[in-house]
């Protein structure tokens, strides 16, 4: 097994500032992290730079979630998407499926979700060997 030069990045695209932060703090052990507040912002990152994950909230300003992953995707189709709302129907999992988004994830996310389907996403898009360590934190 080939160990990875260089740790994973996240994108974590949400228009709350302190859900970003939060996000950012619970990652940063384990994966680089970059911001977007914004559907727009996020895609012009992920086409100036590559991301290994999106982290993406559903309800934004202008694009919602479902509308930046299907953009997304048509240019870096094996990213992993995960949206995250405090709305997850039936209706939206099945939307989510429909743009090849990874999973949905609902609001309040614990850390151990969190991090659990992260490192899931991660070994499937890229079969990496080491997934992100199984840490016991409490939520």
């Amino acid at each position: 097994m080939v160990a990875r030069s260089k740790p994973y990045s996240a994108l974590i695209a949400d228009d709350d500032p302190d859900f970003r932060e939060t996000l950012r703090l619970v990652l940063e052990p384990f994966l680089r992290t970059v911001e977007a507040q914004s559907g727009e912002e996020a895609i012009e990152i992920v086409q100036q730079r590559p991301v290994d994950i999106i982290l993406i909230d559903m309800h934004m300003h202008v694009l919602t979630g479902l509308e930046t992953v299907r953009i997304v995707k048509r240019f870096h189709a094996k990213v992993p998407c995960i949206l995250i709302t405090s709305d997850a129907t039936d209706e939206l999992r099945r939307a989510a499926r429909l743009v090849a988004a990874y999973t949905v994830l609902k609001k309040p996310v614990t850390r151990q979700e969190l991090v659990t389907t992260i490192s899931t996403a991660l070994v499937d898009a890229y079969s990496d060997p080491e997934p992100l360590p199984n840490r016991r934190n409490r939520d």
